[in-house]
């Protein structure tokens, strides 16, 4: 049995870990301006997946203070607090619901492969919608702009990263259960 203190060392090495996933899969992209399609809202449905609402918001917390103080994690190998308050921010701040909504809904109903898809799914409008709002206001675009070049071409990418993060969510979830890492699901 882990005492307190080991306890917590586990969920900071974890918080940590997840959060260098997300900028590793931040480097997965595809460059189409204005805003690029990236491996990150994959890598946040998978943190909030398998950590919960709580430790997998810490995650994001940790990726946005990373990037924000400098070290390059977020696309393209960027950083800096002008990343987040720039014209893409909105999609980086956006990840904070996301990751929540994800964890709070999983530990609402059930860890399942259906239930964490369905979470992935509405959460991946979190980040669009608060992006595509930022994206306009940030870049002066019309509303017809920001919603064509920062909204509508994820549609369909983002459906596939979330039942990507899903499955594969709920599977590393179970083996980190298994091997003792993470504590056994539990409905409230």
């Amino acid at each position: 049995m882990q005492t307190r203190s080991q306890t917590r060392l586990v969920n900071l090495i974890i918080i940590a870990l997840f959060a260098a996933i997300i900028g590793i899969l931040s480097q997965v992209m595809i460059p189409i301006p204005p805003v690029p399609f990236t491996g990150q809202t994959l890598a946040v449905g998978l943190a909030a997946t398998i950590l919960g609402a709580k430790r997998g918001t810490y995650s994001v917390l940790l990726y946005l203070l990373i990037g924000a103080v400098g070290i390059p994690v977020f696309a393209e190998m960027t950083s800096g607090i002008s990343r987040i308050v720039g014209p893409t921010g909105g999609y980086l701040i956006g990840f904070i619901p996301a990751a929540f909504f994800i964890g709070f809904y999983l530990e609402k109903t059930k860890y399942t492969v259906f239930h964490a898809i369905i979470a992935n799914i509405i959460s991946m409008f979190f980040p669009l919608l608060i992006g595509t709002a930022w994206l306009k206001i940030a870049a002066s675009m019309s509303w017809t702009a920001a919603f064509v070049g920062g909204f509508l071409p994820f549609i369909l990418v983002g459906i596939a990263k979330a039942i990507l993060a899903g499955w594969l969510g709920i599977l590393l979830r179970s083996r980190l259960e298994t091997a003792k890492v993470l504590p056994k699901s539990t409905v409230a």
